[in-house]
């Protein structure tokens, strides 16, 4: 499997070292560095660099009460990983290599496939919202040759290809890579032969800007 060649880049890899990152977008590059050892690699490094720098900190004393309440969050039991006999590992739901379609960080959230509701909003597009404790993702499924209306963004949309791909502007995206869009992007994704499966994050309103835009504005609400 060739390896992602689309990043999220510096300033969000440190971002997510720090802790700074909302939920939603924390997702997308947690189930990015799955698929991208250099990415995993640089954020290692930055954890290892903050470690260091806290070292440094005198350290403040706590409450007893505050003590234990962070020993009880530690003991609380982890979220339950699906089996590996479970329907995430069918035939259906795998990348072309064999491996797992969804990555572990998104698997946590998403649990069985089979259990999403996808809504059309737009021939050839579908979509399944994936609630967070603080925010929303989405996956997105696009038949191949199947345009997005041409949009650019009032905030941030993060990407994550997990199957097929899609070509804008910006280039061509393929599984594990990172399509990052916002008030400078105006682009029209078109979906590849095969299809496309995206993790989405939009931290903002969408902004249609094609001709047709004031005809297909329920788009902007998804």
């Amino acid at each position: 499997m060739s390896l992602p060649t689309h990043h999220p880049g510096d300033a969000l890899l440190m971002d997510y070292a720090g802790g700074c990152l909302s939920e939603p977008a924390a997702l997308v590059l947690a189930t990015h560095m799955t698929l991208c050892p250099g990415c995993r690699h640089a954020v290692a490094e930055l954890e290892t660099v903050g470690g260091a720098l806290l070292e440094e900190l005198e350290p403040e004393p706590v409450s007893a009460c505050c003590r234990d309440a962070v020993f009880a969050r530690l003991c609380e039991a982890t979220d339950p990983m699906p089996s590996r006999n479970g329907s995430l590992y069918a035939r259906n739901e795998t990348s072309p290599n064999g491996a797992p379609l969804l990555p572990q960080p998104l698997r946590r959230y998403v649990g069985d496939m089979e259990r999403l509701r996808w809504r059309t909003k737009l021939p050839g597009i579908q979509m399944a919202d994936i609630p967070l404790s603080n925010g929303m993702a989405r996956l997105v499924r696009m038949r191949g040759g199947v345009a997005v209306p041409q949009h650019s963004h009032e905030g941030m949309e993060l990407a994550l290809i997990l199957a097929g791909g899609f070509s804008d502007s910006l280039g061509h995206f393929l599984r594990g890579d990172v399509a990052i869009g916002d008030d400078s992007v105006d682009h029209k994704p078109i979906a590849d032969a095969e299809g496309c499966l995206c993790l989405s994050v939009t931290l903002g309103r969408l902004r249609l800007t094609g001709p047709l835009g004031r005809l297909i504005d329920p788009f902007l609400s998804l």
